[in-house]
């Protein structure tokens, strides 16, 4: 199992963080997403390690930006 954590900003409610979760829960491999709204975290849990730029682009889907790492 691999976890990856992101920060993404922009969101500001409930509705920001579902839309994160549903985009990103979307990204082949991925087998939970779970999105802090009050830090901006998220946490990515896969089988094996997720391309980030997958991840990123999920999040933009979304509406939303992953702070630089």
């Amino acid at each position: 199992m691999s976890t990856a954590t992101y920060t993404v900003t922009g969101m500001t409610c409930g509705h920001c963080v579902s839309a994160v979760t549903e985009e990103v829960s979307q990204v082949s491999g991925v087998t939970a997403v779970d999105v802090d709204l009050e830090s901006g975290g998220l946490t990515v849990t896969s089988e094996a390690p997720v391309d980030e730029a997958a991840v990123r682009a999920a999040v933009e889907e979304a509406g939303y930006e992953v702070a630089g790492r």
